[in-house]
């Protein structure tokens, strides 16, 4: 089989692999054409990225923080939110000035994302697609995430009628939601290809191929199999949106 027939070599190949999943095996985590493929292919789904920071020796971050509490795991500026962008010319800038560099997507803007403990969204993940319920991309994390991306829950005209619910995560409370989070405004996730300390990382389950869904069509199974995860009843009051008055 050659390689054009094997689909596993140039950016067209890599990309479709990436997309699916699956990491070709000549291109490494670092490998800058697939990595920069998968981002340009990010901006032109509609997410805007931002540069974020990597993993250092030691299991150390590249912001150097002394006790990094989410290393590699946050933007390098606390610009992040105006900053992020889904323009080609500027992620291409970004991607090749800083080779090494992870980056973020800023949720709330287009999409939102539902993440949840690895084994209790691949549980769900499994259901819905039984269930034949229309699933978008999905990217998994090796540090025990499964990330959903959906369509965003909005921006009220009137701010007044925008009201969060307990569900949502930002950056700063991650720790005190270890089922269910949902990134919305205010928040982002690593979007892959991404690098953890450790030699993990972050790459696509389902691809950007496929369309972002409502989150609620989600939400009742993914709260469902959480609150099994965690051990406590579901409640779905708080997972009521829109919220109006």
């Amino acid at each position: 089989m050659s390689a054009e027939s094997g689909g596993l070599t140039g950016l067209q190949g890599k990309l479709s692999q990436w997309l699916r999943g699956r990491r070709p095996k000549e291109a490494a985590p670092g490998d800058d054409g697939g990595r920069e493929a998968l981002l340009l292919a990010a901006a032109s789904a509609g997410l805007p990225l931002a540069p974020a920071a990597h993993p250092a020796p030691g299991y150390r971050c590249s912001c150097d923080r002394v006790g990094c509490p989410t290393p590699a795991r946050h933007p390098v500026s606390f610009a992040w939110q105006t900053q992020s962008t889904t323009d080609r010319a500027q992620i291409e800038r970004w991607a090749r000035h800083q080779p090494q560099a992870n980056f973020i997507t800023a949720t709330g803007m287009v999409h939102d994302v539902l993440d949840v403990p690895l084994e209790a969204g691949r549980e769900a993940l499994e259901r819905l697609l039984a269930a034949g319920v229309e699933v978008g991309p999905v990217a998994e994390s090796d540090d025990g995430r499964l990330l959903f991306f959906t369509l965003t829950r909005g921006t009220p005209e009137d701010e007044d009628e925008w009201w969060p619910c307990e569900l949502d995560c930002h950056p700063e409370t991650a720790d005190e939601h270890p089922g269910l989070r949902w990134h919305c405004r205010g928040s982002y996730v690593l979007v892959p290809p991404a690098r953890l300390p450790g030699d993990q990382a972050v790459h696509w389950v389902r691809g950007l191929e496929h369309p972002l869904p409502d989150p609620l069509s989600l939400l009742e199974v993914l709260t469902d199999v959480c609150a099994r995860h965690v051990g406590e009843e579901p409640d779905h009051t708080d997972a009521a949106w829109p919220l109006r008055r």
